[in-house]
């Protein structure tokens, strides 16, 4: 508890992570929108804004929540490795939401970052799933790419979930403003529900 007292003290900011190969800038919506519902959830002030970083900035290690999406490619440089490598052994937290057609490449630079670690995908008793909002059968499926449920996977560095990718389910579409993919209220609440809960576990664990 005492490091989230800490954090109250603080505007929590979230990097959205600038990479070449992609479309890591699309829904530009999704990070204020995701920071408001935060913020009015839990208390923790946030800045709505979102800061944008390639990952050869060290400016990365100012900061505790890195997030990638798009479709597609992902290419990083040996820079960019080397320096998300450091980062998450010091303490960061990375979300990667595959928003279709990202799974192979980021799969590959994960394996290029951690060659002798290994995704595992999170059980349903995992503290992201119930942290703040309870999931009792996991993610939430909140815009349907591919046939068959949704996945969340992870990272653990010395036991801590240092990286967290979810496949199938793209929550961070259902953050968009409502009127870019049309969700139902149901499905967007679902999505910025799974959202607190990452952010808050990242934040708080």
């Amino acid at each position: 508890m005492l490091f989230l007292s800490l954090i109250l003290t603080f505007q929590i900011q979230i990097v959205r992570v600038k990479y070449s190969g992609g479309d890591w800038y699309n829904d530009p919506s999704i990070i204020p929108n995701l920071m408001t519902e935060f913020e009015k959830r839990t208390g923790i002030t946030t800045k709505k804004e979102e800061k944008i970083l390639s990952l050869s900035d060290d400016d990365i290690f100012s900061y505790p929540f890195l997030f990638i999406t798009g479709h597609g490619r992902i290419n990083l440089t040996e820079k960019e490795i080397e320096n998300l490598r450091k980062y998450l052994w010091n303490g960061g937290f990375v979300y990667a939401d595959d928003d279709y057609g990202m799974d192979e490449y980021i799969r590959r630079e994960i394996l290029r970052i951690f060659p002798s670690n290994e995704l595992i995908e999170l059980p349903l008793e995992h503290p992201i799933y119930q942290i703040f909002y309870d999931f009792p059968k996991g993610l939430p499926k909140i815009h349907v790419h591919y046939n068959g449920p949704p996945h969340g996977y992870g990272i653990f560095l010395n036991k801590r979930l240092s990286l967290y990718y979810t496949y199938n389910t793209n929550i961070s579409d259902g953050w968009a403003n409502p009127d870019v993919h049309n969700d139902p209220p149901q499905k967007r609440e679902q999505a910025f529900r799974m959202g607190v809960n990452i952010l808050y576990y990242a934040l708080t664990r």
